[in-house]
């Protein structure tokens, strides 16, 4: 008993005990500080409770609201979108020459002595059909009409088109009108029956961010709907399309054009449009029309069948910062005008080539699809002031707005064309290039439009302009000013070419 006991000594001053307690002492200590850190965060005065991810009184007075937090279900916002989102059914009718080709025997009854050119012309039509898919948007209701709103696209030279709706009715539509500039299109049906129509939103109240559907029939299955956020706004489009679209990432594949992108209020806020899809697929790059682009399109076709375009009569672009500095201007946000249509509303009102334009009815000008986007909105006739730049310095003009034509007229007014071509400083890589001598001077042809003066004289892309009117050029601001003067309406423009020197002579 006694050896127990010196050993039980021994084991209690040993290193490995002490060690042993130390550990144990630890972890009780730490267990007793965590209970207590948790009773903590829990207690409080008699009969509070604390609520999971209760939001901060300071959000109240930071502008969030209840649209602002993830809902928890979408299902009251597809409730509420998708009776009004159809599908649409498109058929047409393709004609196509089928040439009658002669076999033996019969190349034998050919007559003889007639030419190959004059033989009998034994060709005939056949017709098949095409099947499209699309979606729309019911919009209007006047009397037994119904307006659907859609794309372009999915519209085309439609024969036939079939709504049919989230309840499976189907009802024949035909196309009222079409605007290829904005890619819109309004078909309608009649019907005594009571359809639902969608609630328009301000898409210029979306913010990047914020939670959005995208509700139609993609690959035909119909009354789909997708859930994303709006990933950006503003972003351009297809090279003819006008509109500044919506970039979502929610899911848009083929089917889905025209159909609704709808905030979380179920508004219509954009129609659905085009994808960025290299493997043809959704890839989270979606694109839709503001629906703020697309109401004073529903309201002419409707009452006209047509969409009227405002038209101020010139040829521009957007400005980098470096020409900017060249140009004396105080920025590179606006659009800037290479040539003016003579006779045009621009022309009439005293804008020149040259001018660099920043404002428009007190709205800001941040680039040139901005420039056309808001000259197009407004009404023909209608007296719109411009703020612009012009050799460095600021000026304002007024222009009356005129009647935009189709893109054929247009581009057949090219003779029309003030100076006819876009020049761009000598740098120092092209005199390299164009091998030219170190003291070579003036501005640079980048591009001559054909038809025009400029074109018809002889000017061609890479000529080097040295002179008008016997006036040398160094700058840019140089050649707008000889360009524009108002002692005379013939210019002879002097320019080398390969190292040889030409002069044509132009009238405005």
């Amino acid at each position: 008993m006694k050896e127990l006991t010196m050993n039980t000594r021994k084991l209690f001053y040993s290193k490995n005990f002490f060690l042993f307690n130390l550990i144990l002492v630890g972890v009780l200590v730490g267990f007793t500080l965590s209970f207590f850190a948790f009773g903590v965060s829990l207690s409080g005065k008699t009969g509070e409770v604390a609520h999971a991810q209760e939001r901060p009184e300071s959000w109240a007075s930071s502008g969030y609201t209840r649209a602002d937090t993830v809902p928890g279900s979408f299902h009251s916002v597809a409730v509420r979108a998708l009776p009004s989102v159809v599908e649409l059914k498109v058929t047409e009718v393709i004609k196509q020459s089928i040439p009658q080709q002669r076999g033996w025997p019969w190349d034998f009854l050919q007559p003889e002595g007639l030419p190959n050119g004059n033989q009998p012309d034994n060709s005939r039509e056949r017709e098949f059909k095409t099947q499209g898919l699309g979606s729309g948007v019911i919009v209007r209701h006047s009397g037994n009409s119904y307006y659907i709103l859609t794309n372009n696209h999915v519209a085309g030279e439609a024969d036939e088109i079939t709504a049919v709706l989230n309840s499976d009715e189907e009802y024949p539509a035909e196309i009222v009108g079409k605007d290829p500039r904005k890619d819109l299109a309004i078909v309608k049906i009649t019907t005594g029956d009571v359809l639902p129509v969608a609630a328009l939103g301000n898409s210029d109240e979306l913010r990047i961010g914020d939670w959005v559907l995208a509700v139609g029939s993609p690959f035909g299955f119909v009354s789909s709907v997708t859930a994303g956020i709006v990933s950006a706004k503003g972003r351009s489009g297809p090279a003819d399309n006008i509109s500044d679209f919506i970039q979502t990432d929610a899911a848009i594949n083929r089917g889905n054009s025209g159909g609704a992108l709808v905030n979380v209020q179920g508004e219509v806020i954009g129609i659905n449009t085009w994808i960025a899809a290299p493997s043809g697929g959704n890839i989270g790059l979606g694109f839709a029309i503001p629906i703020n682009n697309a109401k004073q399109v529903i309201d002419q076709i409707i009452s006209t069948g047509k969409v009227e375009y405002g038209w101020l009569g010139v040829s521009i672009s957007g400005m980098n910062a470096k020409l900017a500095d060249k140009m004396d201007l105080p920025s590179d946000k606006g659009a800037f005008i290479h040539n003016v249509y003579i006779g045009s509303p621009a022309d009439r009102g005293g804008i020149l080539p040259g001018d660099f334009i920043t404002e428009v009815d007190g709205k800001k000008i941040n680039n040139r699809e901005e420039l056309v986007r808001i000259v197009g909105n407004f009404k023909v006739g209608e007296r719109v002031d411009f703020k612009l730049y012009r050799y460095g310095i600021r000026q304002s003009i007024t222009v009356r707005i005129g009647e935009r034509a189709d893109n054929k007229t247009i581009q057949s007014r090219q003779d029309e064309l003030w100076p006819g071509v876009i020049v761009v400083p000598l740098e120092e890589h092209a005199i390299q290039e164009l091998d030219l001598d170190g003291s070579a001077h003036g501005v640079l042809v980048a591009n001559v439009e054909q038809k025009s003066k400029a074109y018809i004289g002889g000017l061609r892309p890479y000529d080097l302009i040295t002179e008008i009117n016997e006036k040398q050029l160094t700058t840019l601001l140089d050649f707008y000013r000889a360009i524009n003067s108002s002692d005379t309406d013939e210019f002879k423009i002097g320019f080398i070419r390969e190292g040889n020197q030409y002069f044509v002579g132009i009238t405005r």
